[in-house]
């Protein structure tokens, strides 16, 4: 009892490490909901090229996740801990290159270049403060209930993150309507630019730089909020070197670790539900805002929808972890992620209503908020049960974080781009103000169809993950009697 004592977070401390959560929920959330409708209707690139951009930078942050895992696994303790230089120095320069991210370069050529660029080297950056952040949560404290605690702590702060995310990039944003092209005749049934300069009028509801320039103020913010959140998270949060190692720890080489985590059963089971109920919420992130936009024809209320979204989850995740205290992480996974399937099936189904689409998306948000809060509880239950079949090895945390954030980026990328190019070959048109039949029915598809069959099979291979209450509480005490 005065071990556990002496183990508990206070408060204080509990915020100060779910606060750091917030800068990668932000600038994602930013990025996953207005990144592709920007792209297309603001820098008014080529679908393809957009597509290209979009599943490169994905890609790419997958990647640099087992990379930065890899070089944490090497890095040696200083007085600030293991983990926390990563998060202090990489800072600046995310901040730096996410502002550029959302910059119109006047340059005739090589704007592809510069999104792709500047996109990969943020994601990079961002991933070199979020990989080491989320093995942290195995640093503060040895106790599991805390360790859930805090979980709990920084899912309501990164959700409320998404919150301000949505809010800041969507309020400012929105006060300007960018100008769109209208057609008597929908445009993508000719190719003559005669033919469509003919046709086509420009709405005077505000200038593109105008909408520019409202991109970047949002930027800013932003860019203001990381650095404030990531100075509270340096100077509230204490690494503790002991709190992750058991009296018989022995090194053991980075990829003997990297071999010993990808032959644990319960690690793969984990990753294989949660990578297509991820997926499916990836999916519908990315489509989303054009969806609102063309298909419900909502431009001037989309950013209205995401927020009642983003704000009903935040006001659930305390809802869902007494769920999952009082009834399990398992029961609490079906339950929280299933109840997304009626609401998505409604919005495709039911004629364009904004009155029942803010009640799907206030529903919708409280699956949101089951998906994201389990994962990251259950991490460090797989964790512990790692640590009880291979005692001697240690030092792996980043990397069981960071490769269940690969293979979730990674296939989000793959997703975003294919999603993209089926625009494209449906007869996307840049700065349109209304769609062709063909691309409503391909946004419905992204939207609904898809994402619901994703979460049907995740939570299908979900049924094969092995750590029941009972395991949790068995491992808990086998680990206490090491210690």
């Amino acid at each position: 009892r005065l071990q556990e004592n002496r183990e508990r977070l206070s408060v204080c401390s509990k915020l100060c490490y779910a606060v750091g959560g917030a800068p990668y929920q932000i600038t994602g959330c930013a990025l996953g909901f207005f990144l592709q409708i920007y792209l297309l209707d603001v820098a008014q690139l080529d679908p393809f090229y957009a597509s290209i951009i979009l599943f490169v930078g994905r890609a790419w942050d997958a990647i640099t996740d087992p990379m930065v895992g890899f070089f944490i696994s090497k890095t040696s303790w200083t007085r600030f801990g293991r983990l926390m230089p990563w998060i202090i120095f990489s800072t600046p320069f995310a901040v730096i290159s996410y502002f550029l991210i959302w910059f119109v370069p006047d340059i005739s050529r090589g704007q592809v270049m510069w999104y792709l660029v500047f996109y990969c080297i943020f994601q990079t950056l961002v991933t070199c403060f979020h990989v080491p952040y989320s093995a942290l949560t195995m640093f503060i404290s040895r106790e599991q209930s805390e360790r859930d605690s805090a979980t709990a702590y920084r899912m309501t702060v990164e959700v409320l993150g998404t919150v301000l995310g949505t809010a800041i990039q969507g309020q400012i944003v929105g006060k300007v309507v960018p100008p769109c092209i209208e057609s008597p005749l929908f445009i993508g049934k000719t190719n003559s630019s005669v033919a469509m300069e003919e046709l086509n009028m420009t709405h005077d509801t505000g200038s593109l730089t105008d909408i520019r320039n409202a991109y970047m103020i949002a930027a800013g913010v932003i860019g203001g909020l990381y650095i404030l959140c990531a100075v509270i998270l340096s100077v509230g949060v204490r690494e503790k070197r002991e709190s992750s190692e058991l009296q018989s720890d022995e090194p053991v080489s980075f990829f003997q670790g990297l071999k010993l985590v990808m032959n644990h059963g319960a690690y793969i089971k984990l990753i294989a539900g949660f990578l297509f109920t991820s997926l499916a919420f990836m999916l519908l992130e990315g489509n989303f805002a054009l969806f609102c936009t063309y298909t419900l024809g909502f431009r001037n209320e989309f950013q209205n929808i995401l927020l009642a979204i983003m704000l009903s989850a935040t006001l659930t995740i305390p809802l869902w972890q007494w769920f999952l205290t009082r009834f399990g992480k398992k029961t609490a996974v079906y339950v929280g992620i299933s109840s997304a399937i009626p609401f998505l099936i409604m919005v495709a189904v039911l004629d364009s209503n904004l009155i029942v689409t803010y009640i799907v998306a206030v529903a919708a948000g409280i699956s949101v908020a089951a998906a994201f809060l389990l994962p990251w509880s259950m991490l460090p239950d797989v964790i512990d049960d790692f640590k009880l079949q291979h005692p001697d090895s240690h030092g792996h945390e980043a990397i069981f974080f960071s490769f269940y954030v690969f293979f979730t980026k990674f296939t989000s990328g793959v997703s975003l781009g294919i999603s993209t190019l089926s625009l494209d070959f449906a007869g996307y048109q840049t700065r349109g103000c209304s769609q062709p039949s063909e691309v409503n029915f391909t946004l419905k598809m992204l939207v609904s169809a898809v994402p619901v069959g994703l979460i049907l099979l995740g939570l299908l291979l979900f049924k094969l993950y092995p750590i029941d209450e009972e395991k949790r509480r068995k491992n808990k005490k086998a680990l206490q009697d090491l210690r």
